[in-house]
């Protein structure tokens, strides 16, 4: 708990996200940030031929992280502006190059491209922490791709599967959100310095009209900041779908995990799978046995307003008016960190309960060869036929006895008796011997193993192992 008891304070803060998103949603990482694209800027003007000299871009790189903060927010309460607060501020740490100081430059200059930024760094981070929870999962799919254990449609069982089978969902899941994430990131784009309405009216008074200097001056900034390139074209900000965009990608993520959480919450339930758990936790204070899926629990939480988070952005991206309005800013500084954080938070519960999901094979066997009878009836059905049985008399026979069994299971709490009433039948004509060779899980998971080994080999090798030098991340919870 923090010693701020009097105020609220965001449960993102205190008690989920990691410290390292945390900063770089800051307002160190912010401001900072806005000093180095002043600094780029200042330096692709002096290298185009402005009056701005290297002392003066010298004096301000020295001074880039020693913001003033008091000073900055007593000059914000008497100009109501942050950024000319923050250029005044700067100016007193560099007073050589207070002058030159966002020269032609309009606020979502350093606004905008420090969001873009911001978003960028933020993603590398989601990237990291998604393909350690892959790593994760393919282990536990490769480790478990033999056993079998039932599936389920209708939430009803159905043919069998494989445990790891069935892991290979979730991470096919997670592949399809790291494809779009490596797709977006490839994608994002500076804003560059478009001037107040994006047509560079400013820049083109500076240079006289030369054109190319202006895109030169684009181009050395995005370089300066790591990127590509610049938007085309823009109003006075950046297209606000591009946060709705972005949060797509985090909006697919939470629903990958929610659905993984959701499968191991219930399988919880069926006591074959449990999430990890520590030696001193309680699951109830009153009901001393209990053991609560709380970690996915969680999960499913945070996703669900991640989801609905992600909602705010497209709302934005929709509602603006031509060129910029400021309706989009209160909005965007709590939608995107916010959910980004929750992201985050949601990947680090995913790498600790991955990264040591306790299997328990017998209650998976034993919750198999309750169901396998039914399964196994059509096969037994088309032996007996083989031995010159008649296959419409065999059918009906069987479809009274398993009336019967699942009589004895759903009404008297008994066990699946299908086989023994088959085998006491002269007319099945078959041994208990014949019956048990019949009755092996294997039998029943068609290609389950080899899809893993497949999926494995051709979809997801490839990348962790051209990633392999960012693996190996885990995270221990600590509440």
């Amino acid at each position: 708990m923090s010693d701020n008891i009097k105020s609220y304070e965001s449960p993102f803060c205190t008690r989920y996200a990691s410290e390292e998103m945390q900063y770089i949603f800051s307002a160190d990482k912010k401001f900072t940030t806005w000093r180095k694209l002043w600094v780029a800027l200042a330096r692709a003007e002096m290298k185009l031929g402005l009056p701005v000299t290297e002392a003066q871009v010298k004096q301000l790189e020295e001074h880039i992280n020693d913001v003033d903060y008091e000073m900055a927010a007593e000059r914000e309460k008497i100009t109501r502006h942050d950024v000319m607060a923050h250029v005044f501020t700067y100016g007193q740490a560099c007073p050589d190059a207070a002058g030159i100081i966002h020269l032609g430059a309009t606020s979502c200059y350093v606004g905008d491209n420090t969001d873009v930024i911001i978003m960028r760094d933020a993603l590398k981070v989601v990237r990291r922490k998604l393909l350690n929870v892959m790593n994760n999962l393919a282990k536990f799919a490769d480790q478990y791709k033999n056993m079998p254990c039932l599936a389920y449609t209708h939430l009803q069982p159905a043919q069998l599967t494989t445990v790891g089978k069935r892991a290979t969902l979730w991470l096919n899941e997670l592949l399809m959100d790291f494809e779009d994430l490596e797709y977006r990131m490839s994608t994002l784009k500076l804003l560059g310095s478009k001037g107040t309405t994006g047509t560079q009216a400013s820049f083109m008074e500076l240079f006289e009209g030369d054109t190319n200097k202006i895109k030169q001056l684009e181009k050395m900034i995005a370089e300066e900041m790591g990127f590509d390139a610049v938007v085309p074209v823009s109003g006075q900000t950046y297209s606000r779908k591009v946060d709705s965009k972005v949060l797509e990608v985090l909006s697919d993520i939470a629903q990958t995990a929610s659905k993984f959480s959701n499968d191991m919450r219930i399988l919880q339930s069926f006591k074959e799978m449990e999430e990890p758990r520590e030696k001193k936790q309680i699951g109830s204070s009153a009901m001393a046995y209990k053991r609560n899926p709380m970690r996915c629990e969680r999960i499913t939480s945070l996703a669900r307003y991640v989801i609905i988070d992600s909602l705010n952005p497209a709302f934005t991206a929709g509602t603006q008016w031509f060129e910029r309005t400021l309706d989009d800013s209160a909005n965007k500084r709590i939608s995107v960190a916010e959910a980004f954080l929750g992201v985050d938070a949601i990947l680090n519960i995913m790498m600790n309960v991955t990264n040591g999901i306790v299997v328990y094979p017998e209650m998976i066997r034993r919750r198999v060869m309750a169901e396998l009878p039914f399964m196994a009836s059509e096969n037994i059905m088309m032996d007996a036929v083989k031995k010159g049985g008649n296959r419409q008399e065999l059918h009906d026979r069987i479809m009274d006895y398993s009336m019967e069994a699942g009589a004895n299971v759903k009404e008297r709490g008994l066990d699946n008796n299908l086989c023994e009433l088959i085998e006491a039948d002269p007319m099945f004509m078959v041994t208990k011997e014949e019956l048990d060779a019949v009755l092996k899980p294997e039998n029943y998971t068609g290609r389950s193993s080899q899809q893993v080994d497949e999926f494995l080999a051709e979809c997801i090798k490839p990348i962790l192992d051209a990633n392999k030098d960012i693996l190996g991340e885990s995270f221990e919870m600590k509440n």
